[in-house]
């Protein structure tokens, strides 16, 4: 008993710290996703040639989203599907914003449909963007290593979610969204 007492504290503690952040578990509905598209690996991200800095730059310099019509919501979503395999493979990464129904795609925009279905939910840590999500996407992975993101991953579609806590990007914290099987 006194045990258990000991490790739940431990653990909540570093919940609590930042270093040990479990994923919940939520069904979310299908929706859809008009937003601009580039084809990608993990691998080549890792390099000078990696496209989703340079698809969020876009994104941002050529004012996307006020382009998109019939917005469902304020956020910003990247979404990682079309996967060729697993992680390793080629996939598509699409930055966008949530429409109602199946929105009119503006030129050079693509319509995505995110499917119904269970979705692993990790936060990231607080602060820079573009350390806090790769450092939380690498605690994904970690995760589905040792099969603790409640549920084998389904490959299909995978989202970041960039709420009001993501308008500063020196001291964001965004949602990842893991599709299960």
């Amino acid at each position: 008993m006194c045990l258990r007492i000991i490790v739940t504290f431990v653990f909540i503690s570093l919940t609590v710290a930042g270093e040990v952040s479990m994923p919940k578990k939520v069904h979310e509905d299908g929706f859809s996703i008009v937003g601009i598209e580039a084809r990608t690996t993990n691998a080549k991200e890792m390099t000078s040639v990696g496209v989703i800095g340079k698809q969020w730059q876009k994104f941002y310099q050529d004012g996307i989203a006020q382009k998109i019509q019939n917005k469902a919501d304020s956020n910003i979503y990247a979404v990682y599907t079309d996967y060729a395999s697993d992680r390793n493979g080629e996939y598509s990464f699409v930055i966008g914003v949530k429409v109602r129904g199946k929105s009119a795609v503006p030129s050079g925009m693509v319509l995505k449909t995110i499917p119904a279905g269970d979705y692993a939910v990790l936060a990231s840590e607080k602060g820079p963007a573009a350390k806090v999500v790769p450092a939380a996407w690498q605690q994904v992975w970690a995760l589905e290593d040792k099969a603790e993101l409640g549920g084998s991953r389904a490959y299909k579609a995978d989202f970041e979610v960039y709420d009001e806590r993501a308008t500063d990007p020196q001291n964001s914290q965004i949602d990842i969204h893991v599709g299960l099987k």
